[in-house]
Parts: structure tokens; sequence; C-alpha cells
């Protein structure tokens, strides 16, 4: 029955350990996008004495709100001039009157080293869940050789020339769909309320690709908007970790899930359950096999898995695993791969390691061509979901699990 997923392995784990973040705290993550690195090419316009005004669709709400400014790829320091937080009025537009400064140990400047991340002061502000907040961040005049951005975010965003932090509108700006220098919104809740997060750790099906731009339709999204609704989970937040191209045991695009684990999942606020759908884009080697790790097999995909799972339990966290969706007929296919993830799939329903098992395989696949996706979910492509597809997996969810 495809409006409900097949829970397979649930295997509680009695008293859960303290989250990642410490007993007591109440500080839970309400959005995230995983940086990652670009080189700032000699000959375009560089990120110096320039505003990002990023749109972030949050999830979780609160009473008080903390941003993460990340320069995690940068290989110089990176001077923030000033950085404001706000609701949006919609496109580029900030509603003024919810208009706040940033501060960094009581100052509106801050410099992040090379390979870090800053955690902005607390701000009082009444977010709402499931709006759209927006965070201008001004950078200097100075050399930023590389960026730590999330590209690929199917949200438009803007860059303004000089500081426009405060500007009402993003008027004369250039857009761009990459949140640039943010990479997290936390939200301060009652602790009472035992808010948490949801991790969802993945590649461009969990980004989102190919998903209507700027209506939050990715599957993560669509499982976000259901929590809410509920009374009984409208305390946990969701936090979208997918980087499309990215691989699990190997960097692709940005680090191999092995690699960022620790930064992307294990350092996120309030983080208390995890779902991993990670490996496709490792199977796509198999095609064409030309760089050492391409030749990956079954084996190598358990074990880099299973990796994951003690890592994040060590943590007290909770692992669903997700089965991985069809992929035939697509420009990186194989028989040789398929059989990969059949094998692969079947180890994430049947072996016992994860708390729950998440079969996005069964909810997308063709019932007459198990190995393509049902036509009626499908972009075009063959490999990611079209709105319908992503609408789909995020409804499929079942929410017992995080009761």
């Amino acid at each position: 029955m495809r409006s409900k997923i097949l829970v397979l392995a649930l295997m509680g784990l009695g008293g859960l350990a303290a989250f990642a973040q410490g007993p007591g705290s109440n500080w839970v993550g309400t959005w995230s996008a995983s940086p990652v690195g670009s080189v700032v090419n000699s000959g375009q316009p560089g990120p110096g004495n320039s505003t990002y005004r990023n749109i972030m669709h949050i999830s979780l709400g609160g009473s008080a709100v903390r941003i993460q400014l990340t320069n995690e790829f940068g290989t110089e320091p990176l001077v923030v001039g000033a950085a404001n937080i706000a609701v949006s009025a919609g496109g580029g537009s900030i509603q003024t009157d919810s208009d706040h400064p940033l501060t960094f140990n009581g100052g509106p400047t801050v410099e992040i080293p090379a390979g870090a991340f800053v955690v902005s002061d607390p701000v009082t502000m009444k977010a709402e869940p499931l709006t759209d907040l927006v965070v201008s961040v001004y950078l200097p005049e100075q050399q930023v050789k590389n960026t730590s951005c999330h590209t690929a975010g199917h949200s438009t965003n803007y860059v303004l020339r000089g500081n426009a932090v405060t500007a009402p509108t993003a008027d004369n700006s250039s857009p761009i769909t990459s949140w640039c220098f943010v990479k997290g919104i936390d939200a301060s809740t009652n602790a009472s309320d035992h808010a948490a997060a949801i991790v969802t750790l993945g590649d461009s099906i969990t980004d989102g690709a190919l998903s209507t731009p700027n209506a939050n339709r990715r599957w993560p999204d669509v499982l976000a908007a259901r929590l809410q609704a509920d009374k009984r989970t409208s305390h946990i937040g969701v936090l979208n970790q997918g980087i499309g191209g990215n691989r699990l045991l190997h960097d692709g695009y940005g680090p191999s899930a092995l690699a960022r684990f620790d930064r992307d999942v294990i350092a996120q606020s309030g983080v208390k359950y995890l779902i991993i759908v990670e490996g496709i884009n490792d199977i796509g080697r198999l095609a064409n096999p030309h760089e050492q790790g391409d030749n990956i097999t079954a084996d190598d995909l358990i074990f880099g898995l299973s990796q994951l799972v003690t890592r994040a339990h060590q943590h007290g966290i909770k692992v669903f695993g997700a089965t991985l969706t069809p992929y035939m007929h697509t420009g990186y296919s194989s028989a040789a791969g398929e059989q990969v993830r059949q094998t692969y799939n079947q180890w994430i329903r049947t072996s016992g390691v994860f708390d729950a098992v998440i079969d996005f395989d069964k909810i997308t696949q063709d019932p007459a061509h198990p190995e393509s996706f049902l036509p009626a979910y499908d972009s075009g492509d063959n490999l990611h979901p079209k709105d319908a597809g992503y609408k789909a997996m995020g409804d499929a969810i079942d929410l017992s699990l995080f009761h």
C-alpha cells in the first residue's frame, strides 16, 4: 500500500541516551544546509563588498533563534562585517519590523577562521514554524579564494552590492540558487517540550533535485509539514543535509558521508533521529569506473553504512535506514549497479542494524518494472522524483517513529 511505508525491524532502544548537545539544553535545529567548497575563479566578481541574502524555510518554531555562519571550506579567515535576521516578506524582501541585527559575543562583526564556523548570540524573536526567515550576511572588501555554500538549493537567494543587511527589498541584486556562508538555524524551545531534530542525510534525492523551485517540496519538507500538523510531533524539527552528487564512501560533490558525518549529523543541535539515504552515486560509478574507489561492491556500501549507524548510536541517535530508490535507465545505470542496489537494499531491510527501515524503494517503484520509477513519480530522468514522488516519500514515513 503506497500511502503507508513499510517499517521493518523496529527495535526500540529503550532508554535513549542524551542528545548529542548534552542534557538540559533547549536549542534545537530548525533548518540546515550542508556547505561545500567552491573556488572563486579569477575574473569573476569576488564575494567581498557584498551582502548575501539567504532565504530559509524553517521547520520547528521557537521564541528565539541563533544562526550558524560558516567558513568551513575557506582557506583564509572570513570577515563578516554585519549580519541581520528577519521574517521574509516574499522574494528577497523582509518584514522590516521583524529585522534584528546578529551579534557575536556582543559585537556586530566576527572573523571566522579558515575551516571553522561560528554561532551567533541568541536573538529573541518569535519564529513561527514552517515560515521563511531571511539571513543577510555582509562581507566587507577582502580576498576570498574559496566559498562555503550549499549549491543547487532549489531556492532563490540574492547577492546585493555593499552593506545591504537592512535593505527592505533585494532590488538591484543578482539571484543565486545557493545558500552562502550560512549553514544552520537553531530555535530555542521550552525544554519541557522534549524538542528534538531529525537529520536527513543523503544526496540529490534528499536535497530535492528537480522539485519545484521555491516551493519547499523536497521529501524532508513534506515530512516537516506533517510533523507540525500533528500535536504529538510538533516539537520536532527537520534538518536537510542532502548534497547533490554526494557519495557514501568517497568524496564526489562535497565530502563523502563518512567524512562529513560528525559535522552534518553529530554536531547538530538537539539531534535525536537520523534518516540515511546514501549510496546511489557510489553505485552509479560502476557504469564507467575510471577512478580509484569506483569499483565498489555491496559489501563496501554495507560496511560504510554500518559505520554511520555505529557512530550515531554512540551519541544516542536513533537511525532509520532508507532503501535506495530505482535508478535503471539513467545516464549512469548498469546491470552490475542494479545488482549492488538490490543487495544493498535487501541488507537494509533485513539486517536488524537499524532502529527501523523506511522502504523508499517500495514506495517509488513501478510494480510492473520494480527496477524503475513509477511514471507518476518520475521527474523524467529515471533517477529523481518529481513533486508527486517526493510527496509520496514524505507522506509514507510513519510518524509514530518519532513519538
